[in-house]
């Protein structure tokens, strides 16, 4: 498994959302994600929902986007 993939996980579950409620293969192609951050010279941030959960996933981080108080699989 990727450390992409498991910041992913660890985010979803950090906001509450269980391993059984979605599927991420269904919402995002975790390898292309993994190509498109790593082969950027530039910045690169890519948003996309799993389950109502906004994330931009950076070659950085995994963050959640909303409104109210983040999540983090930091915290």
């Amino acid at each position: 498994m990727s450390d992409l993939l498991v910041d992913i996980i660890e985010t979803l579950e950090a906001c509450g959302l269980d391993r059984d409620e979605y599927q991420l293969y269904d919402t995002v192609d975790v390898e292309a994600l993994e190509q498109i951050l790593h082969s950027s010279s530039g910045d690169v941030e890519v948003q996309f929902t799993v389950e109502g959960i906004r994330l931009a996933v950076t070659p950085e981080s995994v963050d959640v986007l909303i409104d109210e108080e983040p999540c983090s699989a930091d915290q």
